[in-house]
């Protein structure tokens, strides 16, 4: 007997049609968006994530101004696009208002539709410089930082943040009201400290404070959404009007069409054990287009993400960790399509602590 799977249960506001969220003159085709990760969300992830349906916005890998103003390879590499990589906004980040503005006008320039400010990265090489969660702070440089930005280009400006330095320094209520009237046209907001890096648990509570301090612009919730019903759950209870997703969108590449199926009343869709594969090899034939014999370094770090989920069996999935070659790869490939299914945890190797060992180059 067949037992047909459950749609699961949507809140109000999503049972209705909502109309298309707009950030500023740019129309989102879906409320669920690609939050940015750093090392991950390069062009071929974006590419290969958007051809499974369901994403509206996706944000670049954060991109420091510096590098970009000097046209280093790994900035430039970091903005490249194509036509089909639309709607997109690329990151930025620095603890100088002049190269931020700078990088801001340089991506206007060629091209770009979207600037982000990272105001929320947890990483010491970055908040060292002054940038990421460090801008928070210091509100009144934050200000004026964002204000310089958003004067000196016509391109809509955007900032991603967390809810404050640590728990007894919640800024975001604040900032996000100083940053709308400075001209923002969306926050997303990652629902915890930067003390907490990405331990413990989102403060929903928090993202709806940050909600309730604007006046019209979209605050874009983030943190721990890993299935459709995380998502809707987060708006639910924050008032937020989309949901940016990283993690979860590397665990479960699907996502955001199984958002799109339960909107749409549809179970949500399953992919086959053939197209779990041909999702690997798609990304990773893509990252060989734009990086060449590097992406076999760069593609390793994916490998723990999608094991469970592609079903890849734990001893493939180590040697996806360590493998050197294309030819390489697409051995191992082979290995996978015939003994696809027999991993025996779902559970994604990123979410445990793993050995040392090639990570360190990551």
């Amino acid at each position: 007997m067949t037992v047909e799977a459950a749609v699961p249960e949507l809140p109000p506001d999503a049972i209705r049609p909502e109309p298309a969220l707009g950030l500023g003159p740019r129309m989102m085709p879906t409320r669920y968006f690609l939050a940015p990760l750093a090392g991950y969300t390069h062009l071929a992830l974006r590419r290969t994530l958007r051809d499974l349906g369901g994403l509206g916005l996706a944000t670049t890998d954060l991109v420091l101004a510096t590098h970009l103003l000097s046209q280093h390879r790994h900035s430039l590499e970091l903005v490249e696009t194509t036509t089909d990589d639309t709607p997109l906004s690329v990151q930025i980040f620095g603890g100088q208002t002049r190269d931020l503005v700078n990088a801001a006008r340089w991506l206007q320039d060629h091209g770009y539709q979207g600037v982000d400010l990272n105001m929320g990265c947890p990483m010491a090489k970055v908040n060292s410089q002054g940038g990421g969660a460090r801008l928070l702070c210091d509100a009144d440089n934050a200000c004026r930082l964002v204000e310089a930005v958003v004067a000196a280009v016509t391109v809509p400006v955007s900032v991603k943040m967390r809810l404050g330095w640590d728990r007894e320094s919640i800024s975001a209520p604040y900032l996000a009201s100083r940053f709308e009237q400075a001209g923002v046209v969306a926050i997303t907001l990652h629902g915890r400290t930067r003390q907490q890096g990405f331990g413990g648990t989102v403060n929903l509570d928090g993202i709806a404070e940050t909600v309730a301090a604007v006046s019209k612009i979209p605050i874009i919730g983030n943190g721990d959404v890993r299935t459709a019903e995380d998502a809707f759950h987060m708006r639910r209870v924050t008032g937020c009007a989309a949901v940016a997703i990283g993690r979860g969108a590397l665990l479960d590449p699907w996502l955001f069409r199984k958002i799109a199926d339960v909107e749409a009343g549809r179970v949500p869709y399953e992919p086959t054990p053939a197209e779990q594969i041909d999702f690997l090899v798609r990304h990773f034939t893509r990252m060989t287009e734009q990086h060449g014999d590097r992406s076999c370094l760069l593609f390793r770090k994916f490998a723990a993400w999608y094991g469970a989920k592609l079903g890849i069996p734990e001893d493939l999935e180590q040697r996806l960790r360590l493998f050197e070659s294309v030819d390489a790869f697409h051995a191992l490939v082979a290995e996978i399509r015939e003994r696809h299914g027999e991993r025996q945890s779902p559970i994604a190797t990123a979410l445990v602590k793993v050995p040392n060992g090639p990570i360190e180059h990551w």
